[in-house]
């Protein structure tokens, strides 16, 4: 068993919210992932923040093209590790 994660990154909190909602329909993650807010350094307004959406993939079933092919649905991206 792997510690594997994705990390997807989002421009607003409510893309970051239906891409997390969207995983388990798209992909079947049972698991619910972690939605972190990432402020650029010195950045206090929310409009400057992204926000991550991190998702553990042990057994390494979910494919990274397929992931950044998703984000970009909703202006964001996967982040390499």
């Amino acid at each position: 068993m792997s510690d594997v994660r994705h990390v997807l990154v989002l421009p607003d909190r409510d893309a970051a919210e239906e891409v997390a909602q969207a995983l388990g329909e798209r992909f079947g993650v049972a698991e619910e992932p972690r939605l972190v807010r990432d402020a650029l350094a010195g950045e206090d307004d929310a409009e400057d923040a992204q926000w991550l959406v991190v998702l553990r993939d042990e057994e390494g079933r979910l494919d990274a093209g397929e992931l950044d092919e998703f984000a970009a649905e909703w202006e964001g991206w996967r982040e390499e590790p």
